[in-house]
């Protein structure tokens, strides 16, 4: 879908499917160095005796991830996707070798009370790798613009 995106466009129940992404060991590595520097996510090794059992994403470098495919191939919401609040969890680690990809599903769709010119949809968006396994949830309450033409 390449059109943008109004309140008045989204329903309850409609779904999006994002392309996909490979996860790399030296991405994986590169990510955690950067920003999230414990062990399991830089060091094959130190990693074998961890939680984890094996090197594992960073939950935070799954979260950019999974954002970047949302916005190069998910919902294209007029104005952009704009966050306004939300719960993440990351039920099992992304690995080396994942090949990611994120389906949303609009449960809600809430004119705001106070602001005309715009509502809020809600998004259920679950991160999955290759195996249909669920790597990331993530509940999210969106700012979603009212068409110009409604006189906003």
């Amino acid at each position: 879908m390449s059109e943008s995106l109004y309140l008045e466009d989204v329903f309850v129940g409609q779904r999006f499917v994002t392309a996909s992404h490979l996860l790399t060991v030296d991405e994986i590595k590169a990510f955690a160095s950067a920003y999230d520097p414990q062990p399991f996510h830089t060091d094959e090794e130190a990693a074998k005796d961890s939680f984890f059992k094996g090197l594992a994403a960073s939950g935070w470098h799954t979260a950019a991830i999974s954002m970047r495919l949302q916005v190069d191939n998910g919902p294209k919401i007029a104005g952009g996707m704009i966050g306004a609040g939300g719960e993440l969890s990351w039920p099992l680690a992304a690995r080396p070798g994942d090949e990611i990809r994120v389906e949303s599903e609009v449960i809600e769709v809430k004119p705001s009370r106070s602001r005309p010119e715009r509502g809020f949809v809600t998004l259920r968006s679950e991160t999955k790798n290759q195996k249909d396994e669920v790597v990331q949830l993530f509940i999210v309450k969106l700012l979603i613009w009212r068409r110009p033409e409604y006189g906003f």
